[in-house]
């Protein structure tokens, strides 16, 4: 088997194994969302902490409920646009080289939970969005385990990017 060929394939069964990382996301994500709507009355929070509730909330939005009133429509482009950058995702994915842990880390993060929140949106028309954080009588809007994995695969990106951008700059120093 040819050298590229050999790396080729060992590419691609580490993103195989990382997207394993996506799956566990998914499992957890639709697990805690299936425990949310059994246990929980929708807008009823049921505090936890002095700073953090369960609160039972369907989101026909995006991040935010951005254009949850739309009347309907952005289901569907919300679950196109959803699709779509999973599938980036995952091309980037396959053709990152191996030693990029961070990077396949990120991106398995955001595909998991963009995954997760895909399923909710197609079976239901809304994602399902429980935890509630807040400070007093500010609330940051209820989200969910995806929603989490997606915000923490963009900062870990974010950092990544950094950290790479950091490393080039001392190379060319040195």
């Amino acid at each position: 088997m040819p050298a590229q060929t050999a790396q080729g394939l060992s590419r691609n069964l580490m993103a195989l194994i990382w997207l394993l990382l996506s799956a566990l996301i998914v499992v957890l994500d639709l697990w805690t969302k299936s425990l949310a709507t059994e246990s929980l009355s929708l807008y009823r929070p049921v505090e936890v902490t002095s700073w953090l509730n369960m609160t039972l909330a369907h989101n026909y939005g995006a991040a935010f409920s951005f254009l949850s009133d739309a009347g309907g429509w952005q289901r569907w482009l919300f679950t196109g646009l959803a699709s779509i950058v999973t599938v980036i995702l995952i091309v980037w994915l396959l053709r990152l080289p191996a030693a990029e842990k961070r990077t396949a880390a990120a991106l398995c993060m955001i595909i998991g939970g963009a995954v997760g929140n895909l399923v909710d949106r197609m079976a239901h028309g809304y994602v399902v969005d429980f935890i509630d954080v807040y400070y007093q009588n500010w609330h940051w809007p209820a989200f969910n385990v995806a929603d989490s994995a997606i915000t923490g695969g963009v900062i870990l990106l974010l950092l990544d990017s950094l950290l790479q951008s950091i490393a080039a700059k001392r190379s060319e120093k040195g």
